[in-house]
């Protein structure tokens, strides 16, 4: 009997541009995860508009099934100063169509290894992430995010977990 093998999905990240900008905003989440994440119709006009942010696209064989953006500030994320050099990483999504899948992880561990590339000089990756939300929670902690010990206190959904994680050498 022989084995049938699925071939696994290509799961890269990509800066949004004019060719993938319209099918990004398209991406959503279910209504109870907006306090969470945000509208993206919000969230990728700020990212473009924001000097210091990288308004980024999770694709799946080459469609955009996510949507992330990283901040070269890092202060920005939680309000605090970082020993080494620190990229921030806001508003993670997988559209709510794409979840489920174990997709999550295999596009954080795409993001972290595209930040070490395009940006060498960073030594790790902080966000934030809501108390509440469990199923972030356990994303992050999957893809070896740990938390910091502190909380931020300035999300519009209450508190939040600081998360740090090293970038890939």
């Amino acid at each position: 009997m022989s084995e049938h093998l699925t071939p696994t999905p290509d799961i890269r990240v990509a800066l949004v541009d004019a060719a993938i900008r319209a099918a990004v905003l398209q991406l959503g989440v279910s209504d109870e995860q907006h306090d969470f994440v945000g509208r993206i119709i919000a969230s990728l006009p700020d990212a473009e508009a924001c000097a210091g942010s990288e308004p980024m696209a999770i694709l799946l064989d080459g469609e955009p099934i996510g949507f992330y953006r990283i901040e070269t500030h890092p202060r920005s994320i939680a309000d605090m100063d970082f020993p080494r050099v620190t990229l921030g990483l806001r508003s993670f999504f997988i559209d709510t169509r794409w979840q489920g899948r174990g997709l999550g992880t295999r596009a954080l561990v795409a993001a972290m290894h595209d930040l070490a590339r395009r940006h060498p000089s960073a030594r790790d990756v902080v966000l934030t992430v809501n108390l509440r939300n469990a199923p972030a929670l356990a994303l992050y902690r999957r893809a070896g995010f740990r938390e910091t010990g502190g909380l931020y206190h300035g999300g519009r959904s209450g508190p939040q977990f600081v998360m740090l994680c090293a970038l890939p050498v």
